[in-house]
């Protein structure tokens, strides 16, 4: 993103990746992250999981079993485990902390809900995870959820994933992006 009116003035600030803009978002608004140092840091712990673990086990999960040219048993098998695995570390956290994942809703929360959102695709049951399943419920009904939720369809419909969009996302290597 580009802020024209970065926190603090001055010039306006380009800030890259998901976690970073969370992060950027919540301090200049002052919503979603704690002010006190326990709950900030129990925060940011949670988004730094999403990043680290969830996300990319996930992606690798939905690239195995949905995307990949070559079905690999021995992929599929340990990603969709993986994703599992993370799925109840998950639900052990919400069965500490109750209505969301470090306390209030928050950054953590934003950040780790799209990737429970194709949970079917990643080969997970929800009701294997009860305190995952009622966090789920409760994010996906607020309505600022529901609104991003309608658009990302939307934007997913019209874009579409056809072979040549397939080649620009799994087929990329350094030297391709320099060329082009």
């Amino acid at each position: 993103i580009v802020d024209p009116e970065p926190l603090g003035g001055g010039e306006p600030l380009a800030v890259f990746e998901s976690g970073a803009i969370l992060l950027y978002l919540a301090e200049k608004t002052g919503r979603f992250m704690p002010k006190d140092v326990k709950g900030r840091y129990a925060v940011t712990e949670w988004l730094m999981w999403q990043m680290g673990g969830l996300g990319p086990m996930a992606g690798q999960t939905h690239h195995f079993r949905n995307y990949a040219n070559e079905k690999i048993p021995y992929a599929i098998d340990r990603y969709v485990n993986e994703t599992n695995r993370l799925y109840g570390v998950l639900d052990t956290q919400l069965g500490k902390t109750g209505r969301f994942v470090a306390g209030d809703y928050s950054i953590a929360d934003m950040a780790i809900f799209p990737w429970v959102v194709p949970h079917q695709n990643q080969g997970q049951k929800l009701e294997d995870f009860p305190n995952l399943q009622r966090w789920f419920a409760t994010v996906k009904a607020r309505p600022a959820v529901e609104k991003a939720i309608a658009v990302g369809k939307e934007l997913r419909t019209a874009a579409g994933m056809d072979e040549a969009a397939k080649k620009i996302l799994f087929g990329q290597t350094a030297a391709s992006v320099k060329r082009a």
